[in-house]
């Protein structure tokens, strides 16, 4: 790790957020202009009442006391009258500019705020393109989701709302005390009282909030992934009738965010009549102490109706504060969370000196290959074997032999952690993931559909893939037959993993779509398994297409799928205990032999 990147772990991640602000300061400086503004404006509108009340209605008392008539009150008042209509014009004039400011402010940091999140976004899908599969099998699939979608949009209303407003409510309040200071010090530092009260109320409410957030923040994304995965499972809870125990659980698992919200709501509800109750106070104040410094003169009643909307000013951005104290602890919760993945190392990267290889000849070989999963618990040991450019290999043997692992670690989903592997030659550690993963075409026994149409699935966003190239590919695997009777044909609507094709159908697909990326090396697992007779014939000239002058890796559970390869490789508890031809293996009479009679006795039965 970089001593950078190291760093930036240090750093709190709210300051990690700004980081992505940077690039937009432009936008924040003009939104913050436009806040200086706004806040004048606001400050400016209590001194034209106090203007109208002292210069024109306070003077209109004093001199109706005198004994004058209305109409001669009239002519002798007459630019007192044209002062309050400038005066009144002026208030108007301030409304329309704060509408037309707090519209642009609105629109300007909207537009920041999304640039901001798309970012962000991108960054965190694509760092999750970059992890290893163990660590998908560590997290729920549900969590992961979160991250991406619910934590970035509450991130993006605290950029587009919270920040700004928290700076316009500081800006508000610096500039209503210093605006009292210099009206009247001493009816400011009695209003002033008040603000001890409300600064630790404030203080308090935030450090007792902080938690709750972090672990309301934990049980949504428990609950998410809960809900993923059992939609996902939904057949087998059906299967085994689990729907009342599902419910049961997830019934409790709600309760648990039910309890956590409920704690959230009420230290709200005991804080937020906090600024309303020092808002009274304080206006009580000001009728005691600033009406009795009115009597004695020492202050107008302009300045009282000053003070008044001051007070007003003073308290309705800690009110704002208060409520946007919510979207503050959930963003500050979900950055922690955020950043967490975005600082999850991919444990499986490119070297600084890793190579291209546009395509390989496909000779594999593993050399004295030690590997686990976790700690020592080896799964594979000592592993030796060679595959030539364009041999076919297969590999058997009882589950948790070590099948499945050579697949993965061929392809480096995992690193090994003695031995070596090769490709043509060359450590698979030192060819670019990319280049690795491309010339090699893996067909799963549980093969993935995503939502979209017939040709994405087999295209999977390869620009260079042509439909026609789709339509060959097809042909070649004998999957056009049936996808040309679909409503659309290759654009044919295609639902969440494909529920709507037989397993045959989704097959033949991963065929298509692998012989249209033109691999150099096939690994295939139990392409067969669960296919009706019919469906298996065809699969199985499919399958001598793609192998043909291809290297292929196979793992097989039926025997029968086998016989033809060049070379049958026998794994029993992480080592490889024999190999040889299907006739040679038999011949031996060893565990190879035994598997097969078993088969042979099961299927005869």
């Amino acid at each position: 790790m970089s001593m950078s990147k190291a760093k930036e772990k240090t750093l709190s991640p709210n300051r990690r957020l700004l980081r992505y602000a940077r690039p937009y300061i432009g936008y924040f400086m003009l939104a913050f202009a436009i806040i200086l503004v706004l806040v004048w404006l606001e400050l400016y509108q209590p001194q034209i009442l106090g203007e109208a009340v002292d210069e024109c209605v306070a003077k209109y008392e004093k001199i109706s006391s005198n004994g004058f008539s209305i109409e001669e009150l009239k002519k002798l008042r007459a630019d007192d009258l044209s002062k309050v209509i400038k005066l009144g014009l002026l208030y108007f004039g301030t409304v329309i500019a704060v509408m037309v400011l707090t519209y642009t402010q609105a629109s300007i940091l909207a537009t920041t705020g999304q640039k901001i999140i798309y970012n962000l976004r991108n960054d965190i899908f694509s760092h999750m393109m970059k992890l290893h599969i163990g660590f998908y099998n560590d997290n729920p699939i549900g969590r992961l989701v979160t991250r991406v979608t619910n934590d970035c949009e509450t991130v993006n209303e605290m950029f587009t709302s919270v920040i700004v407003n928290i700076l316009k409510s500081f800006f508000v309040l610096g500039g209503v005390i210093v605006m009292m200071l210099s009206y009247n010090v001493k009816l400011s530092l009695y209003i002033f009282i008040v603000i001890p009260f409300i600064t630790v109320a404030t203080f308090v409410f935030r450090k007792a909030t902080r938690k709750i957030y972090r672990v309301m923040r934990a049980k949504i994304s428990e609950l998410n992934g809960f809900v993923a995965e059992h939609v996902s499972g939904m057949k087998v809870v059906q299967a085994f009738t689990a729907e009342k125990d599902v419910k049961d659980d997830f019934e409790a698992r709600t309760e648990e965010l039910r309890g956590i919200n409920m704690k959230q709501l009420m230290a709200f509800a005991l804080y937020s009549p906090v600024p309303y109750v020092m808002n009274i106070t304080a206006l009580a104040i000001l009728i005691f102490v600033g009406g009795h410094m009115a009597i004695d003169g020492v202050i107008t009643i302009g300045t009282m109706i000053i003070f008044q909307r001051y007070i007003n000013n003073f308290f309705q951005p800690i009110q704002e504060l208060a409520e946007q104290f919510n979207t503050i602890q959930s963003a500050n919760a979900c950055a922690e969370r955020i950043f967490w993945l975005l600082d999850t190392e991919p444990q499986i990267e490119n070297a600084p000196d890793a190579v291209s290889m546009d395509n390989f000849k496909g000779k594999i070989e593993f050399k004295n290959v030690w590997f686990a999963y976790k700690d020592e618990d080896w799964v594979l040991k000592d592993v030796s074997f060679t595959v030539e450019p364009g041999q076919r290999v297969a590999f058997v043997g009882a589950t948790g032999a070590g099948k499945t692992t050579i697949q993965n670690l061929i392809c480096r989903y995992y690193d090994i952690q003695k031995g070596s592997i090769t490709i043509d030659g060359v450590d698979v550690k030192k060819i670019k993931l990319e280049d690795l993963r491309r010339n090699i075409g893996q067909m799963l026994q549980d093969v993935f559909l995503f939502t979209g149409d017939v040709k994405d699935n087999i295209r999977l966003n390869e620009k260079n893939i042509t439909d026609e190239d789709i339509i060959a590919a097809a042909k070649t695997v004998n999957a056009a037959s049936f996808i040309e009777k679909l409503d659309g044909g290759y654009s044919h609507h295609v639902i969440e993993r494909g529920a709507a094709f037989s397993a045959g159908q989704r097959q033949l697909i991963s065929f298509a779509r692998a012989l249209a990326f033109k691999p150099s090396v096939l690994i295939l697992d139990e392409a067969t398994a669960n296919i009706d007779t019919e469906t298996e014939s065809l699969i199985q000239d499919a399958l001598g297409k793609l192998m043909e002058g291809r290297t292929t890796i196979m793992v097989a559970h039926r025997l029968s799928t086998i016989q033809n390869a060049d070379n049958i490789i026998v794994m029993h508890k992480g080592r490889i205990v024999e190999e040889g031809t299907h006739q040679e293996l038999l011949e031996k009479g060893g565990i190879y032999y035994k598997l097969y009679k078993l088969q042979y006795e099961h299927d005869a039965a």
